[in-house]
C-alpha cells in the first residue's frame, strides 16, 4: 500500500517525490521544515509545472528553506533583505512565471522592510513567506524587530523595544491578501498557501515558526507551546482550486457539506456565521490591534482585496514575456539612436 501510495501521480504526471528539494540542514524540529513540506504537498496536489516557479530568498535560517523544495524549480538566493527586489526584476523579465519568495522577520523586518514595502506597493505577483520566529537564528539568537517588548533570551538578555506586526505593515503598504498561521498547524499553512498560489498580487502569509535553538521559551508568542495555546483562528480555511466550475447544493449557515475535487480528494465546506470580513481593510487593521494589545495569536485570511491590478499589469506588459521576446523588439533599430544622437548634438 506504501509503495503505491509513493508511486501515486498527479494531474501532470509527477510524483510528490518529484517536489521535494535536498535534505534539509536545519535544526531537527524546525518550523521551518514543516513550511517546505507543506509547500511541497501543495504544489503537489495542484498540479503545479515545476518549471513555472521561481524561488527566491534573501540570507537568514528561512532563506535556506528554497534548497528543500521544488528542486526542478527556478531559484535565486538574494542579499540580507535584498530579496524583494530581485524577485521583481525577474517578474518584470517573465510574468508568466509564478514566484514563491521565502524571508525571514529579520530578512523582512529589519534591513529588507523598505524592499518589502515597495514589493507590496506595486503588488508584484509572489506568495511572500515570512518565517517568523523573533531571532536571528543563524548569528545565534539576537532579539529580531518582531521580538516580544519584555521578552527575555539565554544570551540576548531583555527586549525593550515594541514589536513591529507583518501583517499590519502589509495592509497599510496596500497589500491585497494577507494572512498569518503557525508552522504546527499544517492543515491551516496548506489551504493559506493554495489561497495564495491563486492571488493575482502579492500574496504576505506571516508564519509564526519557532526557532528550537534560541526561542522556544513557553512565554514567547513565537513558541510552540504558546502557539498551540493561544492561536485563535478567524474562520475555517479552505480552497478549491479554478479549473472546470464544481457546483453544490444549497445549505445553511453552520452546515457542513463535503464536496469532491477533481483529483478525488474531498474538502469540508461551513458556511460560517462569524461576523469577521476579510474585506473590511479597517476592521482588519482594527483586529491586528486588539490581538497585539491581548498578545493573542489570530490566524487566517487576516485582508484580501481582489480587486488591484498587479505590476505586469499597470506595467502594460506585452502577453509575451519580455524574456522571450527578440532583441529587435527589445531596444530601438540604428536609425533611431542616431537621429536620436544628433538632435543631442
Amino acid at each position: 500500500m506504501g509503495s503505491r501510495r509513493a508511486q501515486r501521480t498527479n494531474l501532470i504526471g509527477l510524483t510528490h517525490a518529484d517536489y521535494k528539494g535536498r535534505p534539509s540542514t536545519l535544526c531537527q524540529g524546525c518550523g521551518h521544515n514543516s513550511i517546505a513540506n507543506q509547500i511541497i504537498q501543495v504544489a503537489y496536489e495542484l498540479s503545479i509545472k515545476p518549471h513555472e516557479i521561481i524561488k527566491l530568498s534573501g540570507i537568514g535560517c528561512s532563506s535556506k528553506s528554497p534548497a528543500y523544495f521544488l528542486g526542478r524549480s527556478f531559484g535565486f538566493n538574494a542579499l540580507h533583505g535584498r530579496m524583494p527586489s530581485v524577485g521583481t526584476g525577474a517578474l518584470m523579465a517573465n510574468h508568466h512565471l509564478r514566484a514563491i519568495g521565502v524571508s525571514g522577520d529579520g530578512d523582512t523586518a529589519s534591513i529588507g522592510m523598505g524592499q518589502f514595502k515597495h514589493l507590496v506597493r506595486r503588488n508584484v505577483r509572489m506568495v511572500y513567506i515570512v518565517e517568523n520566529n523573533g531571532v536571528y537564528g543563524l548569528t545565534k539568537g539576537q532579539f529580531s524587530a518582531t521580538a516580544d517588548i519584555g521578552q527575555e533570551l539565554k544570551y540576548a538578555g531583555r527586549n525593550e523595544l515594541p514589536p513591529i506586526d507583518i501583517c499590519m505593515e502589509a495592509i497599510v503598504a496596500g497589500c491585497g491578501f494577507v494572512a498569518r498561521s503557525f508552522s504546527g498547524d499544517a492543515a491551516q499553512v496548506r489551504e493559506l498557501l493554495k489561497a495564495a498560489l491563486s492571488h493575482r498580487g502579492t500574496a504576505v502569509l506571516d508564519i509564526i515558526s519557532p526557532c528550537v535553538a534560541f526561542n522556544n521559551d513557553e512565554r514567547s508568542t513565537k513558541s510552540y507551546s504558546y502557539g498551540r495555546e493561544h492561536e485563535i483562528p478567524l474562520h475555517e480555511i479552505g480552497f478549491v482550486p479554478r479549473m472546470d466550475e464544481i457546483e453544490i447544493d444549497e445549505y445553511g449557515p453552520g452546515e457542513l457539506q463535503m464536496v469532491e475535487l477533481h483529483d478525488g480528494s474531498y474538502i469540508q465546506l461551513r458556511k460560517l456565521e462569524a461576523d469577521y470580513d476579510p474585506t473590511d481593510k479597517m476592521a482588519a487593521l482594527q483586529r491586528l490591534m486588539e490581538a497585539q494589545a491581548k498578545q493573542e495569536f489570530i490566524t487566517g485570511l487576516i485582508y484580501i482585496n481582489e480587486e488591484q491590478p498587479n505590476f505586469a499589469e499597470v506595467s502594460h506588459l506585452t502577453d509575451t514575456p519580455l524574456a522571450y521576446l527578440p532583441e529587435e523588439k527589445l531596444r530601438p533599430p540604428k536609425e533611431s539612436l542616431d537621429e536620436l544622437m544628433q538632435n543631442l548634438m
